[in-house]
């Protein structure tokens, strides 16, 4: 069976440690603990990072350290470069979506894959970017391209998740109730059907069935929980006592 291993991300040269930290917390936010340092300014282990890990410091404790990114990148066997300036070398360009959608694919046949990500200030230069296969670029404003190291990564992330995770892109939420019944949904629509035929209210008398079809309609496409069925209930049988009330 090939082993899976999920990508590294590769932090060149970062300037602080709470970036670094920051960076380990996104990670580990989408299940990712393969991290490597490159030449780190402030040197390492760096008490800030660990400090702006938040319970991520297991990222921080297996981090490898390494004096250059031919080091760094020396078992990968694909690389992307994550940059949003415009670059004099010809390389492919993809999203962070494309990234790890190629990531998922690689790593199912036992690939390794790595992920540079620049330091905070300038990002990565063309030295950097030249032993890497591919450049991520984020369709950010053009006019402040700028992100955080941890923002990109928290992206990369993100993307890793939703290419191997089974996530439904909508959910509803019941707050501890659930989906009434097609039954119960099918009494709501006779109770409210008694109310509405005593009330007069399907008129004229050959429009009756179709008013009828399209109120059951409505109440089945609904997705109504069972405590707002009850409610409806509820609603109804307040009128008609009122009515009564009225009438006496």
């Amino acid at each position: 069976m090939t082993e899976i291993i999920p990508p590294c991300f590769i932090l060149v040269r970062p300037q602080m440690g709470e970036n670094i930290g920051a960076a380990a917390r996104a990670m580990l936010n989408f299940g990712l603990e393969r991290m490597r340092i490159v030449d780190p300014r402030d040197g390492w282990p760096n008490p800030k990072a660990v400090a702006m890990a938040s319970g991520a410091g297991r990222v921080l404790d297996m981090a490898g350290i390494f004096p250059d990114i031919p080091k760094a990148i020396a078992d990968c066997d694909f690389v992307f470069a994550t940059t949003a300036r415009g670059r004099e070398l010809v390389k492919p360009v993809v999203t962070p979506e494309r990234a790890m959608e190629m990531t998922r694919a690689m790593v199912a046949e036992g690939k390794r894959v790595g992920v540079l990500f620049g330091p905070e200030r300038a990002g990565l230069e063309n030295e950097d970017i030249a032993p890497a296969n591919a450049i991520v670029t984020v369709p950010v404003n053009p006019d402040f391209p700028s992100l955080n190291l941890a923002q990109c990564a928290l992206l990369l992330g993100y993307e890793w998740r939703r290419q191997t995770e089974a996530v439904a892109p909508e959910v509803m939420g019941l707050a501890r109730t659930e989906f009434a019944t097609r039954l119960e949904v099918e009494r709501l629509s006779d109770h409210f059907e008694e109310r509405l035929e005593a009330a007069g209210f399907f008129y004229p008398p050959e429009k009756a069935p179709h008013m009828k079809l399209n109120m059951r309609n409505m109440f089945a496409r609904l997705g109504l929980t069972r405590a707002e069925v009850q409610t409806f209930h509820g609603m109804l049988r307040q009128i008609a006592f009122k009515l009564r009330q009225m009438g006496e």
